[in-house]
Parts: C-alpha cells; sequence; structure tokens
C-alpha cells in the first residue's frame, strides 16, 4: 500500500460489533453489571447479541461516550482493555493461523507491511464512514480521517484508546513483541486527523 493512498469506507456507517460487545465485556468485567446497565442505558443503546453482524456506527460512538460519562476516571482504561480485547478476538477469529504465522517469520520490517496491508484492507470494519491511510513508515504511521467513534467530541488530549489499542494488540503479538502505538494527534482536539504510529521496542 501506498504511504499516500487513501481507503474511503462505504458501509453504510458500520463498524464491527467487537466495538460495543468487547466495551460490555470488559464492564462486566472490572464494573459489574449494574455499571454496564448504566453505561447502556446512558447510551440508549440496546445490548446486542454475541453473533451480531456489523452495527451502526453511531451506537458505537454512543457506547463509548457512555463509558466517558459514566465513568470519566476510568474510562480511559476500561477503552483501552476493550481494544485489547478486540484485537484479541481478531487475532483468534479473523487473522487465519498460517497467516500469522508468515507475519511472525518475517523480518519486522515485512512483517509490518504485510499487517498493514490487511489492516487497510479491512479498514470499513473500525473506520465505518471515515477514512484511513498510512502516512509514513519511519515511524510506521497511519491515520483515521473523520473518525467516526469520536466524531463530534472535544477533548484536551488524544482520546481513541480503543483503537490505538486494537492496533498495539496486533502489531504485538505478530511483529515487535514490545510494539507501542501511541495516537499522537486526534480530531477530538482539533487535529485533521486520528493519528497513530507504532514504535517496535523488541522483536
Amino acid at each position: 500500500m501506498d504511504g499516500g493512498q487513501i481507503l474511503t469506507v462505504q458501509t453504510g456507517g458500520r463498524i464491527g460489533p467487537n466495538a460495543i460487545l468487547q466495551t460490555i465485556a470488559i464492564l462486566d468485567h472490572c464494573e459489574g453489571r449494574p455499571a454496564r446497565d448504566l453505561v447502556m442505558e446512558t447510551a440508549r443503546v440496546a445490548v446486542p447479541p454475541a453473533d451480531s453482524g456489523m452495527l451502526p456506527e453511531g451506537d458505537c460512538a454512543a457506547v463509548h461516550r457512555a463509558v466517558r460519562l459514566c465513568l470519566p476516571d476510568r474510562a480511559d482504561g476500561l477503552l483501552r482493555l476493550a481494544g485489547l480485547a478486540t484485537g484479541d478476538y481478531i487475532l483468534r477469529n479473523r487473522i487465519p493461523a498460517p497467516a500469522r504465522a508468515v507475519i511472525r517469520a518475517l523480518p519486522g520490517f515485512l512483517g509490518a507491511r504485510l499487517l498493514v496491508a490487511a489492516i487497510s484492507r479491512h479498514a470499513w470494519t473500525f473506520a465505518g464512514t471515515g477514512s484511513f491511510r498510512v502516512t509514513g513508515w519511519r515511524p510506521l504511521t497511519f491515520e483515521i480521517v473523520n473518525n467516526p467513534l469520536i466524531r463530534g467530541e472535544y477533548a484536551a488530549a488524544p482520546m481513541c484508546h480503543w483503537h490505538a489499542a486494537v492496533f498495539e494488540r496486533l502489531f504485538s503479538r505478530l511483529v515487535w513483541r514490545s510494539a507501542v502505538v501511541a495516537e499522537v494527534s486526534c480530531a477530538a482536539t482539533g487535529a485533521g486527523a486520528c493519528r497513530f504510529t507504532v514504535t517496535p521496542r523488541a522483536r
């Protein structure tokens, strides 16, 4: 994938169900059922069934917003845990074992390119009506323009903890064992896009 290629999503505004399902699971585990019920009631979103297909991006955004509203002191960590759990789900269920083995066997820079290509092909599952593109390789940098999960939000610091954690789990399990993904700019703070860098700490 070329650094300037933009993948504009045409999905009718839907995102993979784990944006909600894994958030619910983390809330149940870390905060308990009453807190989860409060979040879903605040979001005005029904709990989707475990076998849900793609969900409206507005519902996903509403649930994440409700986590921040109802649990402001713990929201960042909870959404990060939900992102890590989503990454684990993808590794178990969406990336075939032979593909995982190939990526792990490659030198880091080649494995990263192969993983980025796979992420780019499936960008519609996490970017909704936004667009995803790679903007650099040293360091590896990519961005989501018009990110629907934080669209219309305002914050003093980057807030896409779920997305960053999903990416970090994939890179740390497949490419660089101690990879760190950081959101270095966020549309919620007034930036033009939500931009993430991947730092390989170790193989």
